[in-house]
């Protein structure tokens, strides 16, 4: 999906140097996959929740493809997409 999909199905993006994250919240199972996945990145009790510059990308990338909803998705900064 493009950036202008994900916002329309209502993702907000939280913006990393190498790597944006987007959340759609509507959708959300609370797996618990984020947050157990890396702290570092997914953490409830800080704003904004995700960041994903507290990791490298690959780890971003890993942790979201743990996600069993799809409620998180990825776009690279090449323009590649999740």
């Amino acid at each position: 999906m493009t950036e202008e999909e994900l916002l329309e199905k209502g993702y907000r993006k939280y913006h990393g140097e190498e790597v944006d994250v987007y959340f759609n919240t509507h959708i959300c199972e609370h797996s618990g996959n984020c947050v157990r996945g890396n702290g570092e990145i997914f953490n409830l009790d800080r704003k904004p929740w995700i960041l994903p510059d507290n990791a490298s990308k690959e780890e971003v990338m890993r942790v979201i493809d743990t996600c069993p909803s799809g409620a998180l998705q990825y776009i690279q900064k090449e323009g590649l997409v999740k």
